[in-house]
C-alpha cells in the first residue's frame, strides 16, 4: 500500500540527508558522461527525459533506486528534443542534480552509474495545445520501471576530480511491459478506454479498477450487494490489501503495521474469506494520467475531466457488469492521504449520489494549511514568514519550510528538497512527483500548454494568481463546501467521517482541524461530521480500527441509512 513506502521512507531519509550536508568534492569533478541508444532498440528520434543516476550499491537494481522522494539516489537530469539514435547527450557539471546539484559534487570513489530516458509522446489536446508527457503504460507513472523506457546496464566506475575522463553509456535495455495479474475467485480488474479523456488528450486513455467480490458471490447470483468505493495511489493491489500471498512479516513490517493499528494480511484474507464480514463488493479505481499516478478524482484544465470520466463512465461499467445496489445509500466511499482526499471530493461533488465517506488522514481540504503553507498569504514555498514572538522569531533569516516529520515530531524533509527532486526528473511538471501533480491538477494551464508553476523552482516565491485559481475552482474543499453548503448541506446529513492521526507526518492534521472548524460552524442545515484523532503520536496512516471493523462500521451505515423497509441479505450469516 502507499502509505507503507510513504512512511517506510522515513527513517532512511535521516541518514540521507545527513550525508547530503556533510560530504563534498575536494575539486571539481571532470568526468562527463556520454549518453546514447542504438537504433536496433529505438530506430526513430526520442522527446523525453534523460536521467544519469549514481549508487554506492546496486542491489537493489540502481533504476529502482531513484524516484521522486527525498530519499532517492542520486540523479541528474536534462531534457531531449528529438534525439536521434546513435546521437550523444552529454551530462556534465552543467546539468542539475539531486542531492547533489551537480557531478562536481560528487565525492571522489567507486560508484555504479546507470542512465535511463523517460520517453513521452506527444498529446494534441482538444484544447489546442500540444505538449510532450510520459503516455502512462499502467505502471502508475513510475518512470523508472515503465514499459518502453530504455536504459543502460548498470556500470561500476571510479569517479576522480583529479582526472578527467569521459564515460560511455548506451541505453540498450528496454523495460518490458507489465503483465497484467490473472483474475480469480476474489480478484478481478478491469480496464476501459475513456471516450471523454481520450478526446481530451487526442490519444486513446484509459482508466479501470480492481474488484474485490464478498463470500459466495458466485453462489448467490441473484443478490445485489453495496459497494465499497476506494480510492488511492495507482496500484495494481486490491482493496484493503487483500492478498492470497500471505507470507509471514519481517519485523520492520508488523512495527508499521501495528503503528497503523491494522490487523496482518493473513488476518484479512481470512476474514474477508470466511463469510464473516458483511458481504459487499469493494473497487479500487485507476485513474493515472500524464502527471501522475492518479488524477485526484477531479475534472481539471491540465489533466482532463476525469471527475466526468469515472462518474459518467467507469462506476456505470462497474455497476453494469458487477451486482451492485445501484442506490446511493448503497455506495460508500473510503481512502487514505490522497486517497483520502479524494474519498471527501467525491462525496462533496456528488452527495446525493453517494452514501457516506471515510476519509483516512487525507491530503489537506484546506489550502490554507498546504503542509505547513499558506498558499494565499504566505511569500514563499522554501522559508517560514517572519512573523512570531520576538524570542522565537530570527531577525535576519527566514528557517526553511518542513513538508514531513517523524512521528516523533523531528523535521526530515524540506519542501525546498522535494522541489529539487522534483524539478531534476522533470520539467514542466512532468516528474510524477505529488507536487507537481497538485500543480497539474488543481492548477491553470500555462502559455506554453503545460501546467503554470504555483513556485519559482529556484527562489520558492508564489504565485498566487495559481493559488487563487485553484481555490475559485474548487480545489480548496474548505472553501468548496462554505461556498456551497447552501446547496449541498442537507444531501450530507451523516455522511462525512474524517479519522487523522494528531502527528500526521505531513501535517495534513491541519487541515482537517480546519474542516472540522468548519462543519462546526454550518447552519441550515448544521452538520458537525464526526472526526477521530490518534493521540499521541499517531502518524500518517494510523487507523482507530482495523479495516475489518472499519467495514462493519460501513455496513451497519448501509443499514442505517437504506431506505424503509429494505432487506439485507447481504449481511454476514
Amino acid at each position: 500500500m502507499q502509505r507503507l513506502r510513504v512512511c517506510g521512507v522515513i527513517c532512511a531519509a535521516v541518514a540521507l540527508l545527513a550525508g547530503h550536508v556533510s560530504v563534498r568534492s575536494s575539486s571539481p569533478s571532470s568526468q562527463d558522461f556520454e549518453i546514447s541508444f542504438p537504433v536496433s532498440v529505438h530506430a526513430g528520434p526520442i522527446t523525453g527525459r534523460m536521467l544519469l543516476m549514481l549508487s554506492r550499491t546496486n542491489d537493489p537494481e540502481l533504476r529502482t533506486q531513484v524516484f521522486p522522494w527525498v530519499t532517492s539516489a542520486p540523479v541528474f537530469g536534462v531534457d531531449v528534443d528529438q534525439l536521434q539514435p546513435g546521437k550523444m547527450v552529454i551530462v556534465n557539471e552543467k546539468v542539475p542534480g539531486f542531492p547533489f546539484k551537480s557531478l562536481h559534487d560528487i565525492p571522489p570513489g567507486d560508484y555504479y552509474v546507470q542512465a535511463l530516458l523517460n520517453i513521452y509522446t506527444d498529446f494534441h489536446r482538444s484544447d489546442g495545445h500540444v505538449i510532450w508527457a510520459h503516455m502512462d503504460q499502467w505502471e502508475g507513472q513510475q518512470i523508472t520501471l515503465s514499459p518502453g523506457n530504455l536504459y543502460s546496464k548498470a556500470e561500476r566506475v571510479h569517479l576522480d576530480g583529479a582526472h578527467s575522463a569521459r564515460i560511455k553509456l548506451s541505453l540498450t535495455e528496454t523495460i518490458p511491459a507489465i503483465p497484467m495479474p490473472n483474475d480469480t475467485e476474489w480478484v478481478q480488474r478491469i480496464k476501459i478506454r475513456s471516450p471523454l479523456l481520450s478526446q481530451f488528450w487526442g490519444r486513446p486513455i484509459f482508466i479501470g479498477a480492481v474488484i474485490l467480490l464478498p463470500h459466495d458471490y458466485s453462489a448467490r447470483p441473484q443478490e445485489r450487494y453495496p459497494v465499497i468505493y476506494q480510492q488511492g495511489h495507482f496500484a495494481q493491489d486490491t482493496p484493503f490489501g487483500f492478498t492470497g500471498n500471505r507470507a509471514p512479516e519481517k519485523e520492520e513490517e508488523r512495527k508499521r503495521r501495528e503503528s497503523y493499528g491494522v490487523e496482518t494480511a493473513e488476518e484479512f484474507y481470512q476474514t474477508w474469506t470466511s463469510g464473516r464480514l458483511p458481504r459487499m463488493i469493494a473497487v479500487s479505481f485507476l485513474h493515472p494520467t500524464p502527471f501522475y499516478d492518479d488524477s485526484y478524482a477531479v475534472n481539471s484544465a491540465n489533466v482532463g475531466p476525469y471527475d466526468d470520466a469515472l462518474m459518467t463512465e467507469l462506476i456505470p461499467y462497474i455497476e453494469e457488469h458487477y451486482r451492485i445496489i445501484r442506490e446511493p445509500y448503497a455506495r460508500v466511499l473510503t481512502g487514505g492521504s490522497t486517497g483520502g482526499w479524494e474519498a471527501l471530493a467525491l462525496q462533496l461533488h456528488h452527495p446525493k449520489f453517494f452514501g457516506g465517506t471515510w476519509a483516512l488522514y487525507p491530503d489537506s481540504p484546506d489550502l490554507r494549511h498546504f503542509f505547513l503553507i499558506n498558499l494565499y498569504e504566505d511569500k514563499s514555498l522554501f522559508v517560514k514568514p517572519q512573523r512570531g514572538p520576538a524570542w522565537i522569531t530570527p531577525q535576519w533569516w527566514s528557517p526553511e519550510r518542513f513538508v514531513i516529520q517523524g512521528d516523533d515530531g523531528q523535521p526530515i524533509a524540506t519542501m525546498r528538497q522535494l522541489s529539487e527532486i522534483e524539478s531534476v526528473l522533470g520539467s514542466k511538471g512532468r516528474s510524477g512527483g505529488f507536487l507537481h501533480d497538485y500543480v497539474a491538477v488543481f492548477g491553470p494551464v500555462g502559455t506554453d500548454g503545460y501546467p503554470k508553476p504555483l513556485w519559482d523552482e529556484v527562489t520558492g516565491e508564489i504565485d498566487h494568481d495559481v493559488a487563487n485559481y485553484m481555490r475559485d475552482h474548487g480545489y480548496d474543499l474548505r472553501h468548496y463546501a462554505e461556498v456551497h453548503w447552501p446547496e449541498i448541506g442537507a444531501a450530507l446529513g451523516g455522511k462525512l467521517h474524517f479519522i487523522c492521526g494528531d502527528a500526521d507526518n505531513f501535517y495534513l492534521n491541519l487541515g482537517v482541524y480546519s474542516f472540522e472548524e468548519f462543519l462546526q460552524s454550518t447552519r441550515d442545515p448544521h452538520e458537525p461530521g464526526s472526526f477521530e484523532y490518534g493521540r499521541p503520536l499517531k502518524g500518517h496512516g494510523w487507523q482507530p480500527v482495523s479495516n475489518v471493523e472499519l467495514i462493519k462500521r460501513m455496513a451497519n451505515h448501509v443499514v442505517s441509512h437504506a431506505r424503509p423497509g429494505s432487506n439485507h441479505p447481504w449481511l454476514a450469516d
